[in-house]
């Protein structure tokens, strides 16, 4: 866009000045030093929150419905700051680091909730995946091997989305792995 260009109306009656705070993760994207990382983190918080449903069903819903809003604020946050996926744009990584956690899940045949209960007993209980799923996801979110990085080319806010799903999702067979091995 050329600069004093006016933007075209939100397509939503969310003004701008709030696609950005969720976009930019209530500020995290703005740290200094690895704004993706400060992303992720909040990302884990929201994996916890996420694990208080208690239900897988309801679990992939509420993950579905996040990916989805994601797109739809990527998409906007991208007109408004006039850059395709911005650096301070986090929310992606926000809502694909619980995706992590479908590799325990996979592995042990059931939703993990169920073995130990309690959100809580649930990060004590699988802190190994929770770390070494946080640290896969970073490590697969910046390097972006293969379709990683192909897929972050896609328009607007799918491309913006799409390669830290993907990225979750690669990070989540590490995890499963993990489980795995910890638990046979």
């Amino acid at each position: 866009m050329a600069p004093n260009t006016p933007l075209p109306p939100s397509p939503w009656r969310f003004p701008d000045a709030l696609i950005i705070l969720l976009a930019q993760g209530f500020g995290s994207g703005r740290l200094p030093w690895g704004p993706g990382t400060w992303g992720s983190l909040i990302g884990v918080g929201w994996l916890i929150a996420l694990l208080t449903l208690g239900s897988a069903t309801v679990w992939i819903i509420a993950n579905l419905a996040a990916v989805l809003g994601a797109v739809a604020i990527c998409s906007r946050a991208e007109i408004v700051l006039g850059q395709h996926d911005p650096g301070s744009v986090v929310l992606d990584e926000i809502v694909a680091v619980p995706l992590t956690f479908l590799g325990p899940w996979i592995a042990l045949g059931i939703w993990p909730i169920g073995v130990a209960g309690h959100p809580i007993e649930v990060c004590q209980r699988f802190w190994p995946e929770l770390l070494v799923g946080f640290l896969a996801f970073r490590v697969f979110d910046i390097a972006k091997p293969g379709p990683i990085g192909r897929i972050q080319y896609l328009p607007a806010g799918w491309g913006v989305v799409a390669d830290d799903v993907l990225a979750a999702l690669a990070a989540a067979g590490v995890t499963g792995l993990v489980t795995f091995a910890r638990l046979n």
